[in-house]
């Protein structure tokens, strides 16, 4: 064998043992890492004890007071042919006294209107037509609130508010609710955010931290395919304050031409949606 045979022989050999020590090198190397790691399971939301102690002290705030006042702003999307929804607001005046006794001006946008309900009868009177429609009416709030939609098709989007027990309403229909977090923007104040789901609607909450009134509510109804978005604003509240007698009556609405206290032709018409208990007795 020749110096050059051989010195090519051990290249060969040496190139092959590093080859084969490199291989092994990089399996080695392969196999000490580490597995994937298994996939988290999906979050479950479930009811949060924070969330529902607020909603609670919320709803027993208002159910105590015996009289109230507040304003409400309701924006709602409604379907548009350019694709994008457009949105529609409403302002509502609303005097409350417990047991059976309701006022609610309605400004713009759109026509406005009047409710008034004295424990007796209840009228929905409309100034700028000058037409009043009246109707007897049960001798509670929520019954009558419930006979002016299903006799009239009157639905007030801050109806929960104003029950004799709000939480009741919602825990009802309640799957899940949990606590967001605060905020200082809604209202000028503190306020503690929850999220819950009850019946086939959710809801966001905006409720002030310290005084536990509800100063903005937004919802989504989950059976609308266009998730179309309402927010209920409210300010200005005023607990148990004094209330004239005569607030709960209209003059101008007792002399109107009368018209039927009945629904109205348009069943479509865009607004907040009343609760799916509502909706059902009407079928």
């Amino acid at each position: 064998m020749t110096f050059e045979k051989l010195k090519w022989g051990i290249t060969a050999v040496v190139l092959g043992v590093f080859l084969a020590a490199s291989g092994n090198a990089q399996q080695t190397h392969k196999a000490a890492r580490p597995a994937a790691k298994a996939e988290a399971p999906a979050y479950q939301v479930g009811i949060e004890p924070r969330a529902i102690e607020i909603l609670k002290a919320a709803s027993a705030r208002l159910a105590a007071a015996q009289s109230m006042s507040f304003t409400a702003v309701v924006s709602y999307e409604s379907p548009s042919r350019l694709g994008p929804p457009l949105i529609y607001s409403t302002k509502s005046e609303v005097t409350l006294q417990r047991p059976n006794k309701l006022r609610v001006i309605t400004l713009g946008d759109g026509p406005p209107s009047e409710f008034y309900y004295d424990g007796k009868t209840m009228m929905a009177f409309a100034p700028k037509e000058n037409l009043v429609a009246v109707a007897d009416a049960p001798p509670t709030l929520d019954a009558a609130l419930e006979a002016a939609y299903v006799e009239g098709a009157i639905y007030f989007p801050f109806t929960d508010v104003i029950v004799t027990d709000p939480y009741k309403d919602i825990a009802d229909g309640l799957k899940l609710a949990f606590y967001i977090g605060q905020s200082i923007v809604v209202d000028d104040t503190t306020t503690d955010m929850v999220a819950y789901i009850t019946g086939d609607v959710f809801v966001q909450a905006w409720i002030g931290t310290e005084d536990k009134l509800p100063r903005r509510i937004y919802a989504v109804y989950l059976n609308d395919r266009a998730r179309l978005r309402h927010v209920l604003a409210l300010t200005n509240w005023k607990l148990d304050v004094a209330v004239s007698a005569d607030t709960f009556a209209s003059p101008q609405a007792a002399s109107a031409s009368r018209i039927a206290f009945a629904r109205p032709d348009a069943t479509d018409a865009p607004g907040m949606k009343p609760p799916p208990k509502m909706q059902e007795k009407t079928q």
